[in-house]
């Protein structure tokens, strides 16, 4: 976390609200992911913000200091002056997620809180924005699909040898580039699992609207949706901002 937010952890939970207003939150972006303050239930902490996550997790340690023992449970969950009732939340073992971040990871926001709304991330002021107007004089427009709840845009991968187009989740949660499903990854070489945060291997080359990047950072996606080749990080996106539409079909971004 951010010096400036440190005071984020030492507040109450009910503090939150008062740190931001409706549609918009400061976030803070570690270890190549977004992080913002959210609330499931009556747990408020710093959550990762995931716009290829399908599922909204709790990390199994503070489901335990709430005496939760099942594997899911129902909660209202709230980011951004957004919020959304009765949301079957997964209870997982975050640890390798979380390592490495100055504050604890008390869990993943995903897209089944923030389909059905605007989603803007402003990385060079880190801000979280949700049904904010969007405001942009420079910016490309791609085309999204959605592929089981996932937010995806195409773009192709090349080892040198070897190239694969392929739909791509939106990934604001991995400092590689590109992660590629553990079902494609033989069609680009050999690369070796690793931790969301970081990004142990090359590829020659990855294409996407037209714009082509080289010696591309790159890593390993576990449990994507068939039909999902991959994922693009935060190695792409951060120099950016994003905003993905309420209908989810299309991605806007700007210098």
């Amino acid at each position: 976390m951010r010096p400036r937010l440190a005071l984020l952890a030492l507040l109450p939970p009910l503090s939150l609200a008062s740190l931001s207003y409706a549609g918009e939150t400061t976030c803070w972006f570690e270890n190549g992911a977004v992080v913002a303050p959210a609330v499931i239930g009556d747990m408020a902490g710093d959550y990762v913000i995931d716009l290829s996550a399908p599922r909204t997790l709790l990390h199994e340690t503070r489901a335990q200091m709430a005496g939760l023992t099942e594997p899911e449970f129902t909660a209202r969950v709230a980011v951004a002056g957004a919020a959304a009732s009765d949301v079957s939340v997964k209870i997982v073992n975050l640890d390798a997620r979380g390592a490495g971040f100055v504050t604890p990871i008390v869990g993943v926001i995903g897209m089944d809180v923030l389909a059905g709304h605007s989603v803007e991330i402003d990385f060079a002021r880190c801000r979280l924005r949700i049904d904010r107007p969007w405001r942009a004089r420079r910016q490309v427009v791609f085309p999204v699909s959605v592929i089981e709840g996932l937010p995806t845009v195409t773009a192709g991968v090349s080892d040198g040898p070897r190239a694969f187009y392929g739909a791509f989740a939106i990934d604001t949660a991995s400092k590689a580039m590109t992660r590629l499903s553990t079902r494609d990854a033989s069609a680009t070489g050999k690369l070796d699992p690793n931790a969301r945060q970081k990004a142990p291997a090359r590829l020659r080359a990855l294409s996407i609207g037209g714009v082509l990047a080289e010696n591309v950072p790159a890593s390993l996606a576990e449990g994507l949706p068939e039909g999902v080749s991959g994922t693009l990080g935060t190695g792409l996106w951060a120099r950016h901002r994003l905003r993905l539409d309420a209908e989810g079909r299309t991605l806007s971004v700007a210098p």
